[in-house]
């Protein structure tokens, strides 16, 4: 996965949209578009503002998720692979409306 395949699944993921993305980089949002096919990557002022606004990191985005705490063999440590599922739970949690939110935390706090 580019960079820019990693941008547009993670935005995806995350319930956000292109058009907010690239006003909040500086750019026009045709260039994810062109990212994804032509496999390129951003200056790094504009990746660490992409980066931000996914609030992940740009080695993240640069490796597809690969390499974010590799082991000798490239391989994503189960600590690192638990942590991003987790992230991911969160993140979709803090989308919901608050009631459901607050449902869910007491839940978790009775465990």
């Amino acid at each position: 996965m580019n960079f820019w395949e990693t941008v547009d699944s993670e935005l995806k993921y995350q319930n956000k949209e292109r058009k907010d993305l690239a006003a909040a980089a500086g750019f026009d949002v045709s260039n994810i578009g062109k990212g994804i096919k032509n496999g390129g990557v951003p200056l790094a002022d504009t990746a660490v503002l992409i980066a931000r606004f996914l609030n992940v990191s740009v080695e993240y985005l640069v490796s597809g998720g690969k390499s974010v705490g590799i082991s000798g063999g490239g391989e994503m440590s189960e600590d690192f692979r638990r942590f991003f599922f987790y992230r991911k739970l969160v993140n979709k949690i803090d989308s919901l409306p608050q009631k459901t939110k607050s449902a869910i935390v007491e839940m978790f706090e009775k465990i």
